[in-house]
């Protein structure tokens, strides 16, 4: 009997082989009292546990292989910067010297106090930082309690063409994998932000995660099909199953290796409207990747990056000469760096101090621009390098989440004030550099126009607007399905807001996850959008169908769509209608 288990999909592609399990029993971590004489040598297990595991990750960086794709070391690197952060490692000491814990104890009890922090953080991508710091600290506890990584102890070819079926892994065991030449992977956890799901699209590994309870369902050499499109694993398909997937396997793998021929053409539609089809990047090592896939420039660039894994905030020259190699990357393209949207978790000044504070409700508390002006001085260093950095590129400022139109005159004199600083010390700058805001609240969908008014450009953030529009928190699996895209007042809120955005003669792009996903693009021009930002991998096929899109025939599906009132109809039909083209 063939067995179908639904996760979430992450890294398209299909794969077909033998099931490989991964059993990794929980870290039984043992807690003890050790005496005050031995609080020196129980200090020095932790330091020499750190530093076998900071050797590990180093020896997997150094062999990742040359075919890899640039900069996949950055994602090792990122857990090799935890472990020089005091958060994770000086911490633990102090409470091995205060409370007479053993090392794994300690180490412990600091990983779970990171880790409900990491859990109050409203923003989907910095909340799966958590998973992170779980690998980090797991590393470090087998080491302490003598364990080797299982991974470590198999042949190459043991995983060839497996598809690895485990609880979750670790970004050091997804390299690995690629070096072996696993087929795919599925995991029981984890998140579509992991750093494991970035990069498996970033190897081109077919992955699903989020498949709870799935080791229960299958075991070792049982025939799988993982579909990375439909986030589905099949366990032991018929023959009928097997062959409509081998075909379908063959016809996936040609059309994605047809999306190349389209590098250098025009996203534009065949009755001759142009779409401006630029990327979002976040990561170093999406920054090689912007020009090769044929994006018009950076739509959408993410800085929390630069904050994640470290007790103080980066000061203005790090953000600086981060801004200058994405500049140095992009060869002349546009770049529009969004400033810092952190969560309500953490209130953070200068000197990196956090509150003990975690309201209940994160996604509504102080983040993004609240943050940003409730301290300025935290604020100001990211928005003056980003103004220096303008003089040696085309760059925008984009400012997340405003609500009002108070927050946005405090922006646009915080920066008036920057660039009067730069003048006086003759430090150059674009005079002209554009100001612009996302909108992603209901108050400022409903208020577009005063802020298009006032901004020189807007872009839709749809993750949080939806979020916000609906009431539904999309990390929370118990009400995920009443997340809905096509949800009529989702239409109606982004209509006006193109309409408002023409009214006042100003650009409006699209920056959220629906531009991605071909159905939603469809929805997004018809509805009047002219520019979308798409993630890297996922803008050659996003303008493959913009190129078969006739947009008088999209306008009118549109008309007809806007007259329905429920969101699975008017899904259907967009579907109908990709499928067409």
């Amino acid at each position: 009997m063939t067995i179908s288990i639904q996760g979430i999909s992450v890294s398209r592609g299909i794969a077909i082989g033998k099931a490989h399990c991964i059993k990794r029993d929980q870290i039984d971590t043992p807690q003890y009292i050790i005496s005050r004489t031995d609080v020196n040598k129980e200090i020095s297990r932790l330091i020499n546990a750190i530093k076998n595991a900071r050797k590990e990750l180093k020896a997997i960086r150094d062999n990742i292989p040359s075919k890899t794709s640039i900069n996949i070391s950055e994602f090792i690197n990122t857990h090799l910067l935890m472990l020089e952060d005091s958060a994770l490692t000086e911490e633990p000491k102090k409470i091995i010297q205060d409370r007479l814990y053993n090392a794994e104890w300690a180490l412990k009890l600091q990983r779970d106090a990171l880790v409900n922090v990491f859990d109050e953080m409203a923003d989907a991508y910095l909340s799966t930082r958590k998973d992170d710091v779980d690998h980090v600290v797991n590393r470090i506890l087998r080491i302490l309690l003598k364990q080797k990584p299982l991974l470590d102890e198999l042949p190459d070819e043991h995983l060839k063409n497996k598809i690895i079926v485990a609880d979750d892994l670790t970004p050091a065991d997804t390299v690995l994998m690629q070096h072996y030449e696993i087929a795919a992977f599925a995991t029981e956890f984890g998140g579509s932000t992991s750093h494991t799901a970035i990069l498996a699209r970033n190897l081109r590994i077919p992955a699903v995660v989020g498949l709870h309870n799935a080791k229960k369902l299958i075991k070792n050499d049982d025939v799988a099909i993982l579909d990375g499109s439909s986030g589905i694993i099949l366990i032991n398909p018929d023959k009928n199953i097997l062959n409509h997937y081998q075909k379908k396997q063959t016809e996936v793998k040609k059309y994605y290796a047809s999306l190349n021929k389209f590098k250098d053409a025009p996203a534009k539609s065949i009755d001759g409207i142009p779409i401006t089809l630029m990327a979002n990047i976040e990561l170093p090592e999406d920054f090689e990747t912007v020009r090769d896939v044929g994006a018009a420039g950076v739509g959408l660039y993410r800085t929390e990056f630069l904050y994640m894994n470290r007790n103080s905030p980066p000061d203005e020259e790090e953000h600086f000469e981060t801004y200058m190699e994405v500049i140095k990357a992009l060869q002349g393209l546009p770049l529009t760096i969004r400033t810092v949207d952190l969560g309500a978790d953490k209130e953070v000044d200068g000197v990196g101090r956090q509150s003990s504070h975690i309201r209940s409700n994160p996604a509504l508390g102080l983040r993004a621009v609240r943050l940003c002006l409730k301290e300025p001085e935290f604020f100001r260093p990211q928005l003056r390098a980003i103004i220096r950095a303008s003089a040696h590129g085309p760059i925008r400022i984009m400012i997340p989440m405003l609500t009002n139109t108070q927050e946005m005159q405090q922006i646009l004199f915080i920066v008036d004030e920057l660039k009067t600083e730069l003048e006086n010390k003759s430090i150059s700058f674009d005079k002209e550099i554009k100001i612009g805001g996302m909108i992603e609240v209901p108050a400022s969908a409903i208020c577009a126009d005063i802020f298009a008014d006032k901004l020189d450009f807007l872009s839709i953030g749809t993750n949080d607007l939806i979020q916000y529009l609906m009431a539904v928190d999309r990390m929370d699996d118990r009400v995920s399905h009443l997340y809905q895209p096509t949800h009529p007042a989702v239409l109606r809120s982004l209509k006006g807001i193109f309409e408002q955005s023409d009214s006042n003669q100003k650009h409006v792009s699209v920056c959220g996850e629906m531009a991605g996903e071909p159905i939603y693009a469809a929805l997004l021009i018809g509805l009047g959008a002219k520019s979308l930002s798409v993630s890297v991998s996922r803008l050659p096929e996003i303008k493959h169908y913009i190129r078969l899109m006739n947009l008088g025939e999209l306008k009118e599906l549109i008309n007809e769509l806007m007259t329905l009132d429920q969101a699975d109809p008017i899904e259907q039909k967009l579907k109908a209608f990709i499928e067409k083209l």
